[in-house]
């Protein structure tokens, strides 16, 4: 049930903003709110929970790739890039400043996860010392890709572009890994 929530949670805030009731998101469950009430205490819960989740799969799907032997150090640099946690769909832009305005200690976290990916700038720092990445500034190599990555939270883009988020990440990665020079 719990995971029916979150689904609808993030369904109702793409179509109604942060904006919607407890009530509303019962409707769209077609449960009670008592039956609501008994999986979350509130909407900021909820919120804390997608945040919670989204994270942690961050962590543990890139913990995955750091720790498979199989791939090389730029195959796994190529698939952190492109993680894409369960409830990636939830951040775009607009549900961000909502956040901001709204639920400000839910968006400090957001932001921060948003800002730095520890696991990350540790394979970057190993290519780095292999000669697998060129030896630039490893802070900017970091904002470079974070920021790229970022630009998927501009979900209007997308729907205008007629392109997938997964599609769109994917690209990120080979852009930033390979270039965007023909061999």
């Amino acid at each position: 049930m719990k995971e029916r929530i979150l689904e609808a949670f993030v369904e109702e805030a793409h179509e109604s903003g942060l904006k919607f009731t407890m009530d509303d998101l019962a409707k769209r469950l077609a449960i009670s709110k008592r039956t609501l009430y008994e999986h979350f205490s509130s909407k900021a819960l909820i919120l804390e929970t997608l945040i919670e989740r989204t994270s942690d799969d961050m962590i543990r799907i890139t913990e995955q790739i750091i720790g498979n032997d199989q791939l090389t150090l730029l195959e796994k640099i190529k698939q952190a890039i492109r993680v894409m946690p369960q409830y990636y769909e939830f951040y775009d832009l607009r549900i961000l400043e909502q956040m901001k305005k709204y639920y400000p200690e839910h968006w400090k976290r957001v932001h921060a996860d948003l800002s730095d990916w520890p696991q990350l700038r540790t394979l970057i720092q190993q290519g780095i010392q292999e000669g697998i990445i060129v030896n630039k500034n490893e802070a900017l190599i970091m904002r470079l890709i974070i920021d790229s990555i970022n630009l998927t939270l501009d979900q209007r883009f997308f729907l205008d572009s007629s392109v997938t988020v997964k599609e769109a990440t994917y690209s990120i990665a080979d852009i930033l890994l390979f270039g965007l020079a023909q061999k």
